[in-house]
């Protein structure tokens, strides 16, 4: 084996096992109960998706809007939260509607990446960009190449809105805002928290 192909390997699995540790280090942060000691029920903060996986994924805070892009075909993607973790990655939750009268898959939106473009009609194509620092965020992906977005996003009928989220790499904490990106759509301007 060339040396080439060596380092390609070892880079592969340098980055698989860093995916891998931030899935575990992401499902071991919560305690289930959401800190309530006195059994009242606690109101969720997951949402199921549509794919055919029966994932779960963040819901998205609708009452707050963080930016919006209005795109092709009267597609409305809306922006609630871009909240860095401790574990040095920023979620993106958002909402797509649409607003058009024909029925809308967001295939555009998956990553061009021929090797880890797996995940179907997903945000995995989704960028955070931090103009000063000249550096491109792309969504992270798990030890199987699937994205850790939204995905089964096929299929949104007129005047349906469907949640969304997607996760990159944290920025430093000195990048306060980046600039969102989606294929086909205008890029927006976004205020980290957190």
């Amino acid at each position: 084996m060339s040396i080439r192909h060596t380092t390609k390997a070892r880079r592969g699995a340098a980055a698989a096992a860093l995916a891998a540790a931030l899935a575990l280090a992401v499902a071991g942060c919560g305690s289930g109960d959401g800190g309530k000691e006195d059994g009242s029920p606690q109101k969720s903060t997951e949402a199921k998706t549509d794919d055919a996986q029966g994932e779960t994924e963040p819901a998205a805070d609708s009452k707050k809007v963080i930016g919006e892009m209005k795109g092709p075909k009267n597609i409305v993607v809306t922006l609630h939260s871009a909240e860095r973790d401790s574990g040095g990655f920023v979620t993106v939750n958002g909402t797509v509607t649409n607003r058009g009268s024909t029925l809308f898959n967001p295939i555009d939106w998956r990553s061009p990446e021929v090797e880890l473009a797996k995940s179907r009609s997903s945000v995995s194509g989704a960028t955070l960009v931090d103009m000063k620092g000249k550096k491109r965020y792309l969504v992270l992906r798990d030890t199987d190449g699937q994205c850790l977005c939204t995905t089964g996003l096929s299929g949104i009928k007129e005047n349906e809105s469907r949640p969304f989220f997607a996760q990159f790499p944290a920025p430093p904490k000195s990048v306060t805002e980046v600039d969102f990106q989606l294929p086909t759509m205008p890029s927006v301007s976004i205020k980290l928290s957190g």
